[in-house]
């Protein structure tokens, strides 16, 4: 039989509980490394950064970054479809929506038809594109891709530039019927 050796708590004082108050792992973050993740956008346009993008700016970077997983048109393909805006009545969801699709198949949640705001898009685009680098875009690539997804979709023109003062300013179409779950 071995003799096991009293494990190392870190702290050298144990909290109640038999835990200790502190492990002894990682460190303090810097006010720097909350600054860089601390990157809210607010449905009113509140902390977007400077910069600017459009239609002809984002369709490289989308067939460069989006294609390979939403499809060369944002159609669909091993992720979700970002380009469509059916039902054209009816948002896919809420009470309407099982009135609209009936014994239909499922319609999938767009960025034509779901996204409450596009200010959101902007901030999931930085926060978690390319799925392969997410984070990766310079701030202008971002306003460059959003705009090509508005444009798609049929909610900007194509000549639009978004950036932030004009961003906050899209009316999406399921803006005034998303029903927030206040869970």
């Amino acid at each position: 039989m071995t003799d096991a050796a009293p494990a190392n708590t870190g702290a050298g004082t144990d909290a109640p509980g038999g835990h200790p108050d502190r492990f002894g792992f990682g460190r303090e973050a810097t006010h720097e490394e909350i600054a860089a993740w601390d990157i809210d956008v607010m449905p009113d346009g509140t902390g977007l950064p400077e910069g600017e993008g459009t239609h002809a700016d984002g369709t490289p970077l989308y067939l460069r970054h989006c294609a390979s997983c939403h499809g060369r048109t944002g159609e669909g393909g091993s992720a979700e479809p970002l380009v469509g805006y059916e039902p054209e009545t009816a948002p896919p969801f809420g009470p309407r929506y099982e009135e609209w699709r009936g014994d239909g198949a499922d319609v999938p949640f767009t960025v034509g038809n779901y996204w409450p705001y596009a200010t959101t898009l902007f901030d999931y685009i930085r926060r978690a594109m390319p799925s392969n680098a997410p984070g990766t875009l310079s701030s202008d690539e971002v306003y460059a891709l959003t705009a090509w997804l508005l444009a798609e979709n049929g909610i900007i023109g194509e000549d639009a530039a978004m950036n932030a003062t004009t961003l906050p300013q899209v009316a999406m179409p399921a803006r005034d019927v998303f029903v927030p779950q206040e869970r």
